[in-house]
């Protein structure tokens, strides 16, 4: 599974940028040869594919009992990293390497194209590369690449960009001698002396602590073991807050760390006692707050502090109630709340004295609108920053606080994705955006909230000979079964001729309110060239129509995620997009969860799947509390210890409903360490749709052994993993690469 909240949302549009980007599967072109002699259809009749042994394993609840030959697979941590495998282990460890094995074999003849493949999606990325720096506390700050280097460098310059570069970290450099690395949040002290930073080395998003001083280049003696990887200054530039987790991965202790101080002897501040909520730390921009947050799917709480008292008492800034959302904002003495308080089911904005900070002394500032989803707020000296989803499309509404300015941003295109970038500093006319479409690369803009001035600073480069001319996107309105209108993103390149030969893959995500809206990818284009359509199935479960579009896609809702995402493949096909033996479905994730429904509902839609790092053992997994994440995601899928949620969860469970039936070519990905969906669940899956099926149809399971939920580290590590799934859904249509030309 996967868990999103506000206080991880870089985090969560970083991972869903990832699994969008570098995890699609590609078709064949219409206008090339389909004759290719060998292909893996050939290969997979010369080898024998891998059987998992079966043990029964009854379950019984509700008076239902489901057997699972497939249990023995799950194991715990202890057992994982242990440096002798048990008999268990092993025999977990010799399936996985078994379907690497054949995995390996089926696709050996297509090894030089996906290597081919790989270069070329590299060579479109430029290799010596910077981000455009922003200000904060007086130093501009920079993430750069150097040319075939994987990690990024951390630098900055103070006062103006002329100045000398101070490198801070080096990721190349720490990576060194591991298979896998990341670098959690990075966070100066207030007087720009250290660098508090996350490592993590297994693939778990379980990071260790860090201090670096930036004067002398060393590294402080202070190790924290076991947190989220970010912590939280005081304003006295030696109290730092970080937040541990439990043995679920769930982060619930909030402590105070001194500088220089043994860490066992940290101070524990907060304690989130209730295993469906999670706990969170952050400093509010105007930096007079410190803000203890705990979320759970429908409900928020918040402990206050003053950051120049860093070792006093956290107070509570309004009691939780059940089903009340909100976020808070501190600005010019009163805090600024976006809540959905009074059932404003698309949110409103309240405002509240800094002193009277209870639910009853909230006044409306902004009230809730029906047609425009308020999805959050960028604060200012002069301005207030609206972030909206209207019309389908994300949106940036500025007002001026003495209301002389009331205005919306304009982009000229129908379908785009607008989103506030970094913007630290509190007085200024100047805010920044990031802006994408599937034709346009990512743009970063200044924009002059007084003038209406956009200065673009940067746009993503692409190498070669890329124009974005040469492609064209639209947007379709699906009638889904039910009368809902569904919207549908497509691009494709220009003199591409709509038909029943006409490669398309159809991508969706639908869960957890996350929007999934149009974006660039350089990626992508090795799919267009090659002639097919790509589309983006924006289905219920997120919220790219509204909080109303989120509501309709979960709990006893959910099964409208997979028929929204069915009907539009269905209208695909009918309306002469592409056809059934060219129409190809990805999703990662609970978009993995997505496929499996897919694919057991309409197997014969489907010429090709891929399920990444898919969550498929639904009831499972919901029922077992102490695998990470479960207890806060009740309020997504339901509870199955309520009877009622127990027998919908398992009517679209992908794991329970595998049949003895055809079903489409697939390649399921995975990572032996993923902490959001473990590995046993796709696995498991592989060995009972390998058992039951009943078609010749290629079945693949890859497992990253060194990695988890985000797969490799790296930035050309991944496109590796691109190239590989493109290479093995080209070779599957029959794609003839001696006869491309771009």
């Amino acid at each position: 599974m996967i868990v999103i909240n506000k206080s991880e949302q870089f985090m969560k549009n970083l991972f869903l940028l990832t699994i969008l980007t570098f995890s699609i599967f590609a078709c064949q072109n219409q206008e090339k040869s389909m004759t290719s002699k060998e292909n893996i259809n050939n290969a997979i009749k010369d080898i024998e594919a891998p059987i998992a042994k079966k043990i029964d394993h009854e379950m019984s609840i509700h008076g239902d009992t489901r057997n699972d030959q497939y249990y023995w697979m799950k194991l715990s941590d202890e057992q994982k990293n242990a440096e002798t495998p048990d008999n268990e282990t092993q025999a977990v460890l010799d399936f996985l390497e078994a379907e690497n094995d054949y995995t390996k074999k089926a696709t050996e003849h297509i090894e030089s194209f996906k290597d081919k493949l790989f270069e070329e999606i590299k060579g479109r990325i430029k290799q010596t590369d910077m981000s455009v720096p922003y200000k904060d506390n007086g130093y501009f700050y920079i993430t750069r690449y150097e040319e075939g280097q994987e990690y990024p460098i951390y630098s900055r310059k103070k006062d103006n960009l002329q100045a000398d570069e101070e490198i801070m970290l080096n990721v190349n450099e720490m990576a060194e001698g591991y298979d896998f690395f990341n670098v959690g949040g990075t966070s100066v002290s207030p007087n720009n002396k250290i660098i508090g930073y996350g490592e993590d080395t297994k693939s778990r998003r379980i990071y260790t602590l860090k201090f670096k001083s930036l004067v002398d280049g060393k590294h402080l003696e202070d190790v924290i073991e076991n947190t989220t990887g970010y912590c939280v200054w005081g304003n006295d530039n030696k109290t730092i807050f970080y937040v541990r987790k439990d043995a679920a991965l769930r982060p619930f202790k909030i402590f105070r760390h001194t500088l220089g101080t043994d860490p066992s002897t940290d101070v524990e501040v907060f304690h989130e006692s209730d295993d469906t909520f999670n706990a969170y730390i952050y400093k509010e921009k105007s930096k007079k707050y410190l803000i203890i947050g705990s979320y759970a799917t429908l409900s928020n709480e918040y402990q206050i502090l003053e950051a120049d008292n860093p070792t006093g008492n956290f107070r509570t800034f309004t009691p939780r109630e059940r089903k009340l959302e909100h976020s808070i904002d501190y600005y010019n003495g009163n805090w600024y709340i976006l809540t959905n308080k009074d059932n404003a089911i698309n949110f409103k904005l309240m405002k509240a004295e800094e002193s009277k900070t209870n639910v009853a002394d909230w006044k409306e500032f902004i009230p809730t609108n029906d047609n425009i989803l308020l999805t959050g707020t960028e604060i200012f000296k002069d301005y207030l920053v609206l972030s909206q989803r209207k019309d389908g499309n994300t949106a940036v509404n500025i007002k001026r606080w003495d209301n002389k300015a009331d205005y919306y941003m304009d982009f000229g295109e129908d379908a785009y994705t607008v989103r506030t970038s970094v913007n630290p500093e509190y007085d200024t006319d100047t805010l920044r955006i990031s802006y994408t479409s599937m034709t346009t690369p990512r743009s970063t803009y200044d924009f002059n909230m007084s003038t209406k001035n956009m200065n673009l600073l940067k746009q993503q480069e692409v190498i070669g000979d890329f124009n974005p001319d040469n492609y064209q996107s639209e947007k379709i309105m699906v009638t889904a079964r039910d009368g809902v209108k569904v919207p549908v993103s497509l691009v494709y390149r220009k003199g591409v001729e709509k038909g029943a030969d006409t490669p398309l893959l159809l991508y969706a995500y639908g869960s957890y309110g996350s929007s999934m809206d149009p974006y660039f990818s350089s990626v992508r284009l090795s799919l267009l060239d090659r002639g097919f359509i790509y589309a983006i199935a924006h289905i219920r479960g997120g919220q790219e129509m509204g909080r109303q579009w989120y509501e309709n896609g979960k709990l006893l809702k959910k099964k409208n995620t997979f028929t929204d995402f069915i009907d539009c493949g269905q209208y695909l096909v009918d309306n002469n997009y592409t056809s059934k033996e060219k129409l190809f479905a990805e999703g990662g994730s609970a978009g993995g969860l997505l496929m499996g429904a897919i694919m057991n509902m309409r197997p014969d839609l489907w010429k090709g799947v891929i399920a990444a790092v898919p969550f498929v053992d639904v009831v499972t997994t919901m029922l077992d509390e102490s695998i990470p994440l479960t207890t806060g995601e009740f309020d997504e899928w339901g509870n199955p210890k309520d009877e009622e949620y127990y027998h919908y969860i398992k009517s679209y469970s992908p794991y329970d409903n595998v049949e003895a039936k055809d079903y489409p070519a697939t390649l399921v990905t995975t990572g032996y360490h993923d902490s959001q969906v473990q590995y046993w669940e796709p696995a498991k899956w592989v060995a009972k749709l390998r058992d039951m099926k009943t078609d010749n149809n290629p079945l693949l399971l890859k497992t990253n052994m060194e990695a988890g939920h985000g797969g490799k580290s790296g930035r050309f590590r991944r496109l590796e993993e691109a190239a590989f799934e493109y290479a093995f859904f080209l070779d599957l249509a029959g794609w003839d690469e001696s006869e491309f030309k771009n």
